[in-house]
């Protein structure tokens, strides 16, 4: 897999975050295959990258309850 340039993405906050600011993560949606997410409270860490189809499964089963917090 090749690299990604992350110095321009835009990055926004889940809403499953919390108001405090713990347990928070933010993704970006600039990428068309991938999905870069990372913790909104180290935003110069690691980042993960998820394929686009396989984010959008585990989004909805969280939505749907499916995915236990």
């Amino acid at each position: 897999m090749r690299s990604l340039d992350l110095n321009a993405v835009s990055w926004r906050k889940s809403s499953y975050s919390n108001s405090d600011g713990g347990e928070c993560i933010e993704v970006s949606d600039d990428f068309a295959t991938v999905v870069p997410v990372r913790d909104s409270k180290n935003p110069h860490g690691p980042v993960l990258t998820f394929a686009a189809d396989g984010w959008s499964s585990f989004v909805t089963a969280v939505k749907d309850g499916a995915v236990g917090a």
